[in-house]
């Protein structure tokens, strides 16, 4: 179509612009974007159905993935279910293994976590460091306060290992799994009598306090509540101040990892006409409120 006869058709817009338009048309027919291809992308929430079926189901392969989408009225390509895993880093199902969170649901009873915080004390005009270690349960959030020390080292962190799982009283009786980061504190020695005892040692990540984050969590709330409150002046103080805290945190204490509730209650029923009678601990620094009798 020559320049003269787009004049004479042309009333809107000008010969060029219609040239124009035509080059823009011939070039996209051939750019590739109206060209198809493929099946349509897996809607998000499937996706999602598939890394969560991966996650909690360390065991189960494509296949098995895809029977239980099948179960539920969505039918998926093994080979996609294998992209979907692979976009979102998770590994098949031979080298998946447990996760952490599945780990500890199943094991929740019989785990225990251990760790150790410190406290400065005065000694005359010098400031020294004690060392305060603990063991938690991680379903009823219980504590044990294994030892306090200055030098926490060699045999007497070997002799705590054989207190807390021996006789009839030891707080690691009927464990399983201790958790411990690693400090070098929790020597060769420690790790083999608890094993040797049937109490297997599993050690968390470098620099990873989330993974032992019970026993972080203890360390935090006794500090905040209690120990970053005084100023201790001799070891005798400090072992005072810690076990009247943990007698606080068990019977005192409302929690919200246990629905706000208290570790050991006293069984009492609350008398809701009674006197309301406050009770404290340390000088008042830990309070306590319950009904009068």
């Amino acid at each position: 179509m020559c320049r003269r006869v787009l004049r004479e058709i042309g009333s809107l817009v000008t010969p060029d612009t219609l040239l124009r338009w035509h080059r823009q048309l011939v070039a996209r027919k051939y750019d590739g974007s109206q060209r198809i291809t493929g099946r349509p992308p897996v809607p998000a929430e499937i996706a999602k159905l598939v890394v969560r079926m991966a996650k909690e189901n360390p065991s189960w392969g494509h296949t098995r993935i895809r029977g239980a989408l099948l179960n539920i009225g969505h039918e998926v390509g093994r080979n996609t279910i294998a992209r979907i895993l692979e976009d979102h880093g998770i590994e098949p199902a031979p080298r998946r293994g447990m996760s952490w969170k599945t780990f500890l649901r199943a094991h929740w009873d019989v785990i225990a976590a251990s760790d150790m915080l410190t406290v400065e004390i005065w000694v005359g005009r010098s400031l020294v460091r004690y060392h305060v270690l603990f063991a938690i349960e991680l379903a009823t959030r219980r504590v044990n306060i294994m030892g306090i020390a200055q030098e926490p080292y060699g045999k007497w962190m070997e002799q705590v290992a054989r207190n807390a799982t021996e006789g009839f009283s030891g707080f690691l009786l009927g464990k399983e799994y201790l958790i411990i980061d690693r400090d070098p504190r929790f020597t060769k020695e420690f790790r083999s009598i608890l094993d040797v005892s049937g109490v297997k040692i599993i050690r968390t990540p470098p620099r990873s306090p989330n993974s032992n984050a019970f026993a972080e969590r203890f360390v935090r709330s006794i500090k905040e509540e209690c120990l970053e409150r005084m100023i201790f002046f001799s070891e005798k103080q400090l072992r005072t101040a810690v076990s009247e805290y943990v007698e606080h945190y068990h019977h005192e204490r409302n929690h919200q990892g246990l629905a706000n509730r208290l570790i050991e209650a006293t069984g009492e029923a609350a008398n809701a006409a009674g006197e309301i009678v406050g009770e404290s601990r340390l000088g008042g620094l830990l309070n306590y409120y319950r009904r009068a009798a």
